[in-house]
């Protein structure tokens, strides 16, 4: 079952919810069923720039530089070893 985000006609509220294709979305707030399909990202969220340097700090901490590119590594340079 897909969470799909929806939006409440009735008292103007977006929401999201895991929801059946075959079943009717309720608002949570007001519980009417008028409410409307919207488009949602294709990809979930938190790939960010700001997860991924903290992921890449604290790889660097701990000593291990597997997750960045070689050009990236400290100390080496592409091609040499």
């Amino acid at each position: 079952m897909p969470i799909h985000d929806f939006h409440c006609k009735k008292c103007d509220r977006t929401f999201e919810l895991l929801v059946r294709a075959s079943s009717t979305p309720v608002c949570p707030g007001c519980g009417s069923a008028d409410v409307g399909k919207l488009v949602s990202l294709p990809a979930p969220q938190g790939k960010t720039a700001g997860i991924i340097a903290r992921g890449r700090a604290q790889a660097a901490r701990e000593g291990h530089f597997s997750n960045y590119a070689t050009s990236e590594r400290p100390g080496e340079r592409p091609g040499r070893k």
